[in-house]
Parts: C-alpha cells; sequence; structure tokens
C-alpha cells in the first residue's frame, strides 16, 4: 500500500511555564497574531499558514477526562524546544534589527554550509527561536 502524501506542518507546539511571558514575545515582539488563548493552558500564533501552538506543559500533559468533547491525548516536553520562522532573505537582516532594538540577545548569525544564513534568538521560556532562509532547506 503507498503512503498517503503530507501536505505539510499545520501546527507545531512549544512549552512554556509563563504564558504571559510568551504572548508578549510572539505577539508583542515578533508580531504573530494571537488566534485563540485559554488562560493558565496554552495560547496559539497564526504563522503564514500554519500555527504556533504555546501551551503550560502541566495543562496538557494529562489525558482528558472520560467523556471529554476533545478527546486529545496528553502531551508535552520538558526543557527547551526549538521553532525555527521561514523568512525571506532580505528580511534577515531587518529581523536581526528589529530583534536587537527590542533588547532581545542574538545567540547565533551564520551561514550554513549551502549558503544559507540563520538568525537564532531565545525566547523567555528558553527555546530555541531561529529565523532562516528557505535556501537552509529547499
Amino acid at each position: 500500500m503507498p503512503v498517503p502524501p503530507v501536505l505539510g506542518t499545520l501546527e507545531s507546539a512549544l512549552y512554556v511555564d509563563d504564558l504571559g511571558s510568551a504572548e508578549s514575545f510572539y505577539a508583542g515582539t515578533l508580531g504573530l497574531p494571537v488566534v485563540t488563548r485559554q488562560e493558565g493552558r496554552h495560547v496559539f500564533f497564526r504563522v503564514g499558514d500554519s500555527l504556533l501552538l504555546v501551551f503550560n506543559p502541566e495543562s496538557t500533559a494529562h489525558p482528558p477526562h472520560p467523556g471529554s468533547p476533545l478527546p486529545v491525548p496528553g502531551h508535552g516536553a520538558s526543557g527547551p524546544g526549538h521553532y525555527c520562522f521561514k523568512v525571506a532573505t532580505e528580511a534577515l537582516d531587518a529581523w536581526r534589527a528589529h530583534l536587537e532594538a527590542a533588547c532581545i540577545e542574538i545567540e547565533a548569525d551564520f551561514r550554513w554550509p549551502n549558503g544559507a544564513r540563520s538568525v537564532y534568538v531565545r525566547d523567555p521560556a528558553g527555546n530555541s527561536v531561529e529565523f532562516a532562509e528557505p535556501a537552509l532547506w529547499f
């Protein structure tokens, strides 16, 4: 039986202890639109044609109660995660300047062996956040 096609990434998740700080970073500093939020549980952001889901890991680690209308299995992670934003080559310098103006420390800014450039920072929870040219992979 052939493997059915995958169309792309619909959503990715990061885990944070302080949702307010995460929202300030992702919506305030990075300008991502908030799609929905649930106090103490999550904040979801639109990223192009996908979503970045930011969860408090304590509220997603356990399976739902029996009879829950949304039987999403328990999930989560501990320790820092990673998320990479695809940005236009000509926008990387502007992103770096924007991040520095917001007092976000640039952890790394370099070119990969294939010539693609990446800029790395940390969100308030310590997750690694990368801004990279599409040529990194495509």
